[in-house]
Order: structure tokens, then sequence, then C-alpha cells
């Protein structure tokens, strides 16, 4: 499940992800909304919270992760990535290299940190 945070300026995409992230999440929730911010303001900056609720992504969000990813590979102009899931973590971290965007993760307890960061 991906809840939308509210109270984040236009360019930052700031989402939680509980529960078990599926396909349809992607599709319903996430990919709109990069696209409609990346139509507004070209580069934006994301805030992906794995949350303590979370349990994990179905094969089709991993799917819809990667082709979007890749759809706007450019269009990011920073991610903060929050989670205490260590192989999730430490994956991101392997490949946030490759984007041409810096890439941060962050523990659970950190998750204000990542707020300051992706803001500033």
């Amino acid at each position: 499940m991906i809840e939308i945070l509210p109270n984040y300026p236009d360019n930052i995409l700031a989402i939680t992800a509980s529960k078990n992230v599926t396909g349809d999440d992607y599709e319903s929730v996430i990919i709109p909304a990069i696209e409609s911010k990346v139509k507004s303001h070209g580069k934006i900056r994301m805030l992906y919270n794995l949350g303590p609720e979370f349990t994990g992504f179905d094969a089709a969000a991993m799917w819809e992760d990667a082709t979007t990813g890749l759809k706007h590979f450019t269009d990011f102009e920073k991610i903060a990535f929050v989670s205490d899931v260590d192989w999730i973590n430490h994956m991101v971290s392997a490949f946030g290299f490759m984007m041409p965007c810096p890439v941060k993760v962050f523990s659970g307890r950190q998750l204000s940190e990542a707020d300051e960061w992706i803001k500033s």
C-alpha cells in the first residue's frame, strides 16, 4: 500500500509504503504522481519511505519500480530512501551510484534527517 504524504513542496513527491506494495500501487499512485510532478516541474525530488508496517514488494511492483526508474531516469533531482530493511538498503546503495542524481539511504529513525535533506 502506498500513501502520498501531504505538506511537502510541490516539486517533492513524498510517499510511504506499508504492508505489501503491489504493481497496482505503482500504476494507480506512484506513476501518475511522478508523471504529474515531472510535467509541472521538469525535475523532481522524491522521498520514498518504507514504513514500519512494510512487508514487501510483489513481483509486479519490482518490475514497475525498475521500468519507472528507467523511464524517468533523468527526471529526478535527488532521492531520499528511508528503510530499516537491510537488503533493500544495500540494493539502493549499490545501484544508487548509477543514478544521475544524488541518492541517499536513511534508516527509519533518520526520517526527519531524510526530510530535511530532500527539502534542502
